[in-house]
């Protein structure tokens, strides 16, 4: 088979619109568009994720808040840094390992997440309004399977 025909080959098995990595990327920056016009408060989405982790979860430390918000170790230290200059978070030393440090939300960090998700939940509706409710459940069970 020469060049040109196994190129031909090639394209015409590969359509970029079935494609996961294409199609998440759209669908990534339809949801980023709608969180961003929803989240008029100042919060991107990586520091709502770091403050919803700790709404839900309570006090952590760096690493497990890193973790449990899929945020690398280098990044999770300058997003609690900001969150923190903006008084939305505070540390303070664990109980028993004074190496480690705890981060929990602050009072008008509290305050901040009651009208963040009320905001993320409308940017999450919006997102996902023309999906039908199985199709939505599908969806996050089937994003859940490639993420785990």
């Amino acid at each position: 088979m020469s060049s040109d025909a196994s190129d031909t080959a090639i394209r015409e098995d590969y359509a970029l619109d079935e494609q996961i990595g294409f199609r998440l990327r759209l669908a990534l920056q339809r949801h980023t568009a709608i969180f961003f016009a929803h989240m008029d408060i100042g919060l991107t989405q990586t520091q709502f994720a770091v403050l919803a982790r700790l709404w839900e979860s309570g006090a952590s430390s760096q690493n497990e808040l890193g973790r449990a918000a899929a945020i690398d170790s280098a990044t999770i230290w300058g997003v609690v840094q900001r969150l923190q200059t903006a008084g939305l978070v505070m540390t303070n030393a664990h109980p028993s390992d004074k190496r480690r440090r705890m981060i929990s939300l602050t009072s008008p960090g509290r305050d901040m997440m009651k009208a963040a998700i009320t905001k993320a939940q409308r940017s999450n509706e919006e997102t996902l309004a023309p999906l039908t409710t199985t199709e939505r459940k599908s969806l996050i069970s089937l994003l859940s399977k490639l993420s785990d």
